[in-house]
């Protein structure tokens, strides 16, 4: 069989989806995540399947991949890293709140909250992310299709790829934080 055709479907309908992107909005992300590495501030990340692993790969991004040979650390923590802690709140309470519940222990007022989800309607980031504006922090989304209830609570702080493919969605932000992570260790290490 050739599958040569849909290789270059998927390249084509990629790279139009990451070109689509509002690089003002990667500015705004950039300038976000700056203003928190300045102020030393914690950053909690999460996501659910694909944004969960773009969530944890992030925190190796930024913790270790840009911040390696700096004395000033970024202090990014995934809420999805801690299987027990997450199936003790699923099991014990709800699905729903394992990420709020989480951040009920750690959240301050001036943190960082960056929910991931795809569809943008993830029941689990959504009370998160409600949460922690709610609590005094920033939030910060990316997600995809219509942006869903996610896109919602702070459509002015969100990273919205407007596809309706979850692996195209998936695919792209995981661009997003390697472009950011790239430029913000080429900057911070000069």
């Amino acid at each position: 069989m050739d599958f040569s055709n849909d290789i270059a479907s998927y390249c084509e309908r990629l790279n139009a989806a990451v070109t689509a992107i509002d690089k003002k909005k990667i500015q705004q992300f950039i300038d976000v995540l700056l203003g928190h590495y300045e102020s030393e501030s914690q950053i909690f990340i999460f996501g659910n399947g694909g944004s969960a692993m773009t969530a944890s790969h992030a925190v190796c991004d930024f913790n270790k991949g840009v911040c390696l040979d700096l004395e000033k650390k970024f202090k990014f923590i995934c809420l999805n890293d801690n299987v027990a802690t997450m199936l003790a709140y699923a099991n014990d309470v709800a699905y729903a709140d394992i990420f709020t519940l989480q951040l009920k222990n750690y959240l301050k007022p001036g943190d960082l909250v960056i929910g991931i989800s795809g569809s943008g309607n993830s029941a689990n980031v959504v009370s998160a992310m409600e949460y922690a504006k709610q609590k005094g922090a920033e939030i910060f989304s990316l997600c995809g299709y219509d942006g869903g209830k996610l896109r919602q609570i702070d459509p002015d702080n969100c990273l919205h790829t407007a596809v309706n493919d979850m692996q195209i969605v998936e695919d792209s932000h995981l661009v997003i934080i390697h472009m950011v992570m790239q430029i913000l260790r080429a900057r911070l290490n000069n």
